[in-house]
């Protein structure tokens, strides 16, 4: 418990600090056609998926003062509604599950390559504001089962 106090501590201090330099994200939400479209065209799969997410490279900060995109990130709205009805929860919380997520690739976490690091910092961020699974453990489950 201690220490997922002290790694709540540790992510709120580096959002923080985020804003502090500058930064922003671009949040665009789509249909599931146009995400269709975007899933093929960039990740090679043709279906519509829930949400995607496009690092850019983040130049030398202190050196500018213009703000600087940290990246995309594109969520599909009618899935929001879709999984809202499937998990029984609300597309607001659902909303927040997919761009936590998301947010996590933008700064740099890959849940298909890490040791668990996104899951874990992923998991402590959601137990935090009180929402339901998280979009990793979900897909976890379906795979075990």
């Amino acid at each position: 418990m201690k220490k997922d106090l002290k790694l709540q501590e540790s992510i709120y201090k580096y959002i923080e600090s985020l804003d502090k330099q500058n930064l922003y994200t671009e949040l665009i939400f789509v249909d599931s056609e146009s995400m269709q479209e975007l899933n093929k065209q960039y990740m090679a799969k043709d279906y519509p998926t829930d949400v995607l997410s496009f690092p850019l490279e983040i130049q030398d900060i202190e050196s500018s003062d213009m703000p600087q995109c940290l990246g995309s990130i594109i969520i599909n709205i009618y899935e929001v509604c879709d999984k809202a009805t499937l998990y029984k929860h609300n597309p607001y919380a659902e909303f927040s599950l997919l761009f936590i997520h998301a947010f996590l690739h933008l700064l740099g976490f890959d849940h298909e390559r890490d040791n668990g690091e996104q899951r874990i910092l992923e998991q402590t961020i959601i137990e935090s504001l009180g929402l339901p699974n998280s979009l990793i453990v979900r897909i976890d489950s379906k795979n075990k089962s």
